[in-house]
């Protein structure tokens, strides 16, 4: 005979609710009861910055699912504005308050699914508690903001934290025709990129009147002025607080379930906690990262979605184990997309993983059919094996498809190898017959197979070394800038001026073209010459280029006098 469990699911929209729909298509005869402290069960709350921004006009289609409706679909007990306070685990009991009704009661479990999220980071900030000043994390966060544009009609805003959020809301403040200005105390936007790629997005923001203070702090809020660390101050009468989120783990501490290495809540493959009778998912949980295996924390809807269903299965009986957060991601800024997946080079470092890069640009689609734009993608591997580490994409139409490929090469263990080995869908609007990805794996496989290759922020020391730069890009080109000290030998003439003259040869020569693929032609040239060093820069002139203007316009900010 069949047992009939009592399932207690703290906590819904994206973990919890999975959670409990999955439940109960695996099993018609167990309660199960949602305890929702706020009004909404589900809602899209990775959609909020774009209703605030007028894409998304209809509020209500930010509700995935109400309350009724999934309660009658799913036979559920759905208990919104219900704050569980306290869990006694030896009791299998929560205590819970009811908001509406101030009504404190317990309920009693054999199941407890905790999905409590994570909450914004809330720095105690001289004038972060004026009525400007907002988070975004729920209906509520959005509400608040889209009301007080619409009455206040501010015309300055500080979008404080160049994250994901931090990124989509300053697109959305300056579609609702705000000037807008990010701070981050980092040097650069978007961490899970390395800085060659989120300058592209940097140089993106700026192309659209954005301004960013980075390497810079809010020191506090005064009136409807920010106040940074260096001191500059910053007309402000819109500030959204955007610098990461904390996994909410006050219920757990209070149950006495063991916390993990980073501070969110320990589980296992099964995603139970110390408490076998207790599972966590989602937001306030720490995972392994699916390559190094290292404890992290990674707040995103597909993890919580994911576990969601793996906390049902395993309840009800299925042999199944949770391997792992490859952290993949995406994010718009304005007429690109940028997307990533595995780990960035700071981290391979951090973590002493010895790998190659390469950076190849690409057409996102056959360049003759209309409307190509390129797609800068980063690849990183394994230097022994070819295993795939990471990848950073960005660009337009099609960049997060190819990073959907990597990452489904990862989980699939593939290498770099088989990346130019896959057989991707090929039509003029959509790809070329040698993908973007294609051209990664054969780019990557001649580094492996032992093509030197400098990167971007090696130049400037080389530079210093004396080094021989050739350029290989037509005279055009080269009038449009170049790297200092660079002689110009367009790729076609190349041949006859190595055997015209014998200048670089008993030195290191590092050759450049715009992209990398000229240059990949020279190096095999020189070789064949009888050069011994020869180095292709990675990327070419378009990646050092990129974080060279950067720089450049840091330096000016910093030092205005002396350019």
């Amino acid at each position: 005979m069949e047992i009939r469990r009592k399932i207690v699911i703290i906590g819904g929209v994206a973990g919890g609710a999975t959670a409990a729909a999955r439940l109960r298509r695996l099993n018609e005869k167990d309660e199960i009861i949602i305890f929702e402290k706020d009004e909404y069960i589900s809602f899209a709350n990775c959609g909020l910055p774009y209703y605030i921004g007028g894409v998304i006009e209809e509020r209500e289609k930010l509700l995935v699912q109400s309350i009724e409706g999934m309660s009658k679909r799913f036979n559920l007990d759905i208990r919104n504005f219900s704050e569980v306070t306290a869990i006694d685990p030896i009791a299998k009991k929560v205590t819970v308050l009811n908001h509406q009704t101030k009504e404190v009661y317990d309920e009693t479990y054999n199941i407890l699914v905790l999905s409590p999220g994570a909450k914004p980071i809330w720095p105690s900030l001289p004038g972060i508690d004026q009525a400007h000043v907002f988070k975004v994390r729920n209906i509520p966060d959005t509400d608040a903001i889209f009301d007080f544009i619409a009455t206040q009609q501010p015309k300055t805003a500080v979008v404080v934290g160049g994250g994901f959020i931090g990124i989509e809301m300053a697109e959305a403040l300056v579609e609702r025709g705000l000037q807008v200005t990010i701070v981050d105390k980092n040097n650069q936007v978007l961490r899970p990129f390395d800085m060659e790629m989120a300058a592209i997005i940097e140089n993106e923001l700026i192309d659209h009147g954005v301004v960013q203070h980075l390497q810079d702090g809010v020191e506090s809020i005064v009136a409807n002025q920010v106040i940074l660390t260096s001191g500059q101050v910053i007309d402000a009468q819109l500030v959204i607080m955007a610098i990461g989120v904390v996994p909410e783990t006050k219920l757990a501490q209070m149950a006495n379930l063991k916390l993990g290495v980073t501070g969110a809540i320990e589980v296992n493959e099964q995603l139970q906690t110390s408490n076998s009778s207790i599972y966590a998912i989602g937001d306030a949980i720490e995972v392994k990262h699916y390559i190094s295996g290292q404890a992290t924390k990674i707040p995103l809807a597909w993890p919580a979605n994911r576990q969601g269903r793996l906390v049902a299965d395993h309840i009800n009986g299925y042999n199944v184990r949770y391997s792992g957060t490859l952290g993949t991601s995406v994010v718009k800024a304005f007429t690109l997309t940028a997307a990533v997946t595995g780990l960035n080079e700071e981290a391979l470092k951090v973590q002493n993983i010895p790998y190659k890069a390469i950076h190849i640009h690409r057409a996102n689609h056959a360049s003759y059919y209309p409307g190509a734009n390129i797609i800068t993608l980063k690849l990183l591997f394994q230097s022994e094996t070819g295993a795939i580490l990471g990848a950073q994409a960005v660009g337009g139409d099609g960049t997060e498809k190819r990073i959907d490929v990597i990452s489904t090469a990862i989980k699939g263990k593939l290498t770099i190898f088989d990346l130019s080995d896959l057989e991707l869908a090929y039509a003029p609007p959509f790809s070329s017959a040698k993908d973007p990805v294609n051209i990664a794996g054969y780019v990557a496989t001649n580094v492996y197979d032992g093509e030197n290759v400098i990167h971007w922020h090696q130049v400037d020391n080389l530079l210093a070394d004396k080094g021989c730069f050739i350029d290989v890009r037509t005279p055009n080109e080269y009038s449009q800038g170049s790297i200092s000290t660079a002689i110009n030998v367009p790729l076609d003439d190349l041949r006859e001026f190595v055997q015209t003259t014998d200048v670089c040869k008993e030195m290191p020569v590092y050759i450049f073209c715009q992209v990398g693929l000229r240059g990949h032609a020279a190096v095999s040239i020189l070789k064949d010459a009888g050069f011994t060093q020869v180095f292709n820069l990675s990327g070419g002139y378009k990646t050092y280029s990129t974080v060279s203007t950067k720089q450049k316009q840091e330096q000016k900010e910093v030092f205005p006098c002396m350019l």
